[in-house]
């Protein structure tokens, strides 16, 4: 038995796969090169897997029983062999809607971990796990495009969100209890924060019923948003927890609020949590606290399973130093930080990004982008320094505009001047390297919103970063 070929495909099935470190270790196991690609690799790798799995099962009829490292390159094999139908079964839940499909050939994926030796309720608790990686793999891929390393570090962020940095940890005693596990995304306006919460939100586990061979729920139901800057101070409380009929004049019927609307198997989304006031931090806090809550005019305490993603395209350190959002709050809501990069920062990492981005965003305009000189006409009509203020919101519009009118000249009111001005600075030599420091600190902080992250990028100490942002406030 070769143990140490299974233990290397179980680190590999366990690492994240928006990570270098996934490629790199499926190219060890075969021996692959560096220029290999992650589909290069895989087939000869699953090929290896099954002729030792094969070897095993000629002395052993329970494979799966026999050490732990034998039992995750099972589960690896087995989800290969149905990967694709887990493809399928999200494209026909997306147009079916909110009513569960039918998954007949999950019936038989836990059929065949059965026979592995995997005991019913586990191999049933992994094909729900298998569901969900493919969710996850599939709403962080297609929601959340880029060639940028930053767009590379958060997508894998995003998956470790799901499943945690350890996915055997998730496993083994995490997969059913993330409710308590809330996440704060930073980040400018339009950089594509939604997208993210979504993408965490639509890939919960969801438990397979194998007597009505089909999820318990569909993941179309798993993920509700609210936009809590909309609703005026009156009405946010109703929005978020609802009131039964007469709570208040004008309520003349009862209505559930976001969080009674919420799956078990699902998240809330609270976009622009920087804007809401201090008393309904004190009520939100004291459901994440309790995990209930009471519509408004009720003492009834209804209990809330699902997770919470928030966001705000504002400092949050600055909000917590002026005192605008509290810092009981902000510990509840931070089990993970994830900041959704700028599109300046993007292309300014990987010029190409651009390119992806408008080719993307034409197709999902107009069904096809090859033929439209869209690229062609934003190069021509946009400085190469452009800052996009509006993000990838503003290229989506952008694009629209250069349809409609044929060009687009940007937001000129809207730039972030002083980067245009320290770009030109740069360029020119007219900048000392205190200067360099200070500014360069600043246009970080714009974009993390952390002292200590910029700390982390420049190697500052964080104290110095802060006197830096500071300097001429």
């Amino acid at each position: 038995m070769n143990i140490e070929f299974f233990k290397r495909v179980s680190e590999a099935a366990f690492s994240n796969p928006f990570s270098d470190k996934r490629v790199e270790m499926d190219r060890r196991i075969v021996g692959g090169s560096e220029s290999a690609t992650w589909h290069e690799i895989l087939d000869p790798l699953l090929r290896v897997l099954e002729e030792n799995i094969r070897e095993l099962e000629k002395n052993e009829s329970h494979v799966a029983r026999l050490d732990e490292t034998i039992a995750v390159s099972v589960l690896f094999h087995v989800f290969h062999q149905y990967m694709g139908r887990f493809d399928a079964l999200i494209g026909e839940q997306i147009a079916m809607g909110d009513e569960s499909c039918r998954a007949p050939f999950a019936f038989k994926c836990l059929e065949e971990l059965v026979h592995y030796g995997f005991e019913r309720a586990d191999a049933c608790r992994f094909v729900g796990i298998f569901y969900q990686i493919r969710r996850a793999f599939y709403f962080i891929s297609k929601g959340l495009i880029g060639d940028s390393d930053c767009m590379k570090r958060m997508r894998a962020q995003l998956w470790d969100n799901i499943f945690t940095h350890d996915i055997g940890w998730y496993v083994r005693c995490l997969w059913n209890r993330m409710e308590d596990f809330s996440t704060l995304l930073l980040g400018e306006t339009g950089t594509g924060k939604g997208a993210a919460a979504a993408a965490i939100g639509r890939s919960g586990f969801i438990p397979f019923n194998s007597n009505a061979q089909k999820f318990e729920e569909s993941f179309t139901r798993a993920f509700v948003s609210i936009n809590l800057s909309q609703y005026p101070e009156g009405l946010i409380e109703s929005e978020l927890f609802g009131h039964r009929k007469g709570a208040f004049t004008g309520a003349i019927e009862k209505h559930d609020g976001i969080f009674a609307r919420c799956s078990p198997y699902g998240a809330i989304f609270l976009d622009e949590i920087g804007d809401v006031s201090i008393p309904v931090q004190i009520k939100l806090l004291q459901v994440l606290q309790e995990r209930t809550f009471s519509p408004v005019g009720s003492h009834e305490k209804l209990r809330f399973k699902g997770r919470v993603i928030a966001a705000t395209n504002k400092s949050i350190d600055a909000l917590r130093r002026e005192g605008s959002f509290r810092d009981d709050f902000y510990y509840r809501l931070c089990s993970d930080l994830i900041t959704v990069p700028p599109l300046r920062q993007r292309i300014r990492e990987t010029p190409r990004e651009l390119d992806l981005l408008a080719k993307h965003l034409a197709q999902r305009i107009c069904g096809s982008g090859d033929a439209l000189p869209i690229l062609g006409k934003l190069k021509q009509d946009i400085d190469k320094n452009y800052a996009w203020p509006g993000n990838v919101r503003e290229l989506e519009q952008a694009i629209r505009r250069i349809m409609l009118t044929g060009i687009y000249e940007g937001d000129a009111i809207a730039e972030p001047l002083e980067e245009i001005a320290l770009t030109h600075a740069v360029a020119s030599g007219n900048l000392t390297a205190k200067e360099l420091v200070s500014a360069y600190c600043r246009d970080l902080y714009d974009t993390y919103g952390n002292y200590g992250e910029v700390a982390r990028r420049t190697g500052l100490d964080w104290r110095t970063v802060k006197k830096n942002v500071l300097h001429d406030e």
